[in-house]
């Protein structure tokens, strides 16, 4: 690395970060690794570059290879989602899903306007209008909830609807296991005159390789990053229809950011080529096997499971009945080289600090290459960790041997 030479400090954390990854278990849902194709890209000469504006409608000078990016890009998101150009239109400018959601509501609402979201305590998203977010604090907040099972309850949330009359509904998650019905909830959206954004950050992946239902033709709008599932650098990407390009667009830049970070948009375009292939497709299918093999081991050890189990790439664990908080189980985990995040569960007694659950995902460790039989594996060594904290040193030890066999691309 060039950067040994010229910041030695800089460089050993680096040494350090990539050592972790390649001897821990990543199950955190919302990450993984993207291909060394896509990490090129996003080191690219296109780092260097001013771009404020849309393409062909630049403010700076030697913008020829830049808009042609950008053009190519949003003309793969139309492709992976098959879309037609003259009814939806692609920015791929926003820095993150965080603005990228804000700048949607900007667009489309007045400051307090009424939203219908899913909270973040049940797996909603933090831009999805919680009180602590710009998006909770400039509009009127309304929440739907899942039901005591954890599953979402499609009655309730038109009965909702109807009473609150919100100006837009906000569905895709965070933290929820199970499918999405977009049909649903546009049907909703419409009976009240509502727009429906869908955030698809944590599913995009899912989505693009046909085994979790397509949020098109049904939202007005959709909002995803690009780092989850889809294996790309974090940035984000907003698909509307084409009457909405007007209003959403102009909060993007110039309402929000400056100029775009063309070498992020540089490694998306790889994403998404690398998304369209017959492995990506192998990818997303082994990602939902992979979830329920380890629910369904998990279960087999006495964890209770929200919802009952995962039809995606989580599954969110109620640790209650075994004695331990989330905070808890996510530090003795990653003493033995399992890195999970805590996370609040439907109904939470404890708060978000220390919350009675943690979520599990399985994208990065598929990305490894792991399958059923390493499921197992890993919701054995779970079980062992939270009921015999002693076996901590022996299972780390085994947990590198794993990944030995596994490395990241």
């Amino acid at each position: 690395m060039f950067v040994e030479k010229t910041d030695p400090q800089i460089a050993r954390l680096i040494k350090k970060e990539t050592k972790r990854h390649q001897e821990t278990l990543n199950l955190i849902a919302s990450e993984n690794y993207p291909s060394k194709a896509v990490r090129e890209a996003l080191s690219s000469i296109f780092v260097a570059k001013y771009a404020e504006g849309r393409p062909y409608k630049r403010y700076y000078g030697g913008q020829e290879f830049i808009d042609k990016l950008e053009v190519l890009v949003e003309e793969r998101v139309r492709k992976v989602f098959k879309l037609n150009p003259k009814k939806w239109t692609v920015n791929v400018q926003p820095y993150s899903g965080s603005p990228a959601n804000y700048a949607v509501l900007r667009g489309l609402l007045k400051t307090g306007d009424k939203i219908l979201s899913l909270p973040l305590s049940h797996g909603g998203h933090l831009t999805h209008g919680a009180p602590v977010s710009l998006s909770g604090q400039d509009f009127k907040v309304v929440n739907y909830f899942l039901n005591k099972e954890g599953f979402l309850d499609y009655g309730e949330i038109e009965k909702l609807a109807k009473k609150e009359k919100p100006k837009l509904i906000i569905c895709g998650f965070s933290a929820y296991p199970r499918k999405i019905d977009f049909k649903k909830f546009s049907q909703i959206a419409k009976k009240v005159g509502a727009y429906l954004l869908t955030d698809t950050s944590h599913i995009t992946g899912l989505i693009i390789g046909k085994v979790h239902p397509t949020p098109f033709p049904w939202a007005d709008v959709v909002m995803t990053t690009t780092h989850k599932t889809l294996r790309g650098p974090r940035g984000a990407i907003i698909i509307c229809k084409k009457e909405l390009e007007e209003k959403i667009f102009k909060k993007v830049f110039p309402g929000l950011q400056g100029g775009p970070h063309e070498h992020t948009i540089c490694a998306i375009g790889v994403a998404l080529k690398e998304a369209m292939s017959a492995q990506f497709k192998k990818y997303a299918s082994q990602i939902i096997k992979n979830a329920k093999i380890l629910a369904e081991e998990l279960e087999k050890y006495g964890f209770n499971l929200i919802s009952g189990g995962t039809d995606n790439h989580l599954l969110l664990v109620d640790l209650t009945n075994k004695n331990i908080t989330g905070k808890e189980a996510q530090i003795l985990l990653e003493k033995a080289g399992i890195v999970t995040n805590k996370n609040t569960i439907p109904y939470d007694p404890r708060p978000a600090f220390d919350p009675s659950g943690i979520r599990l995902g399985t994208p990065a460790v598929t990305t490894r290459g792991m399958k059923e039989k390493e499921m197992k594996k890993i919701a054995f060594w779970i079980n062992e960790v939270i009921s015999n904290p002693k076996s901590i040193p022996k299972i780390k030890q085994e947990v590198k041997k794993l990944c030995k066999k596994f490395p990241i691309p």
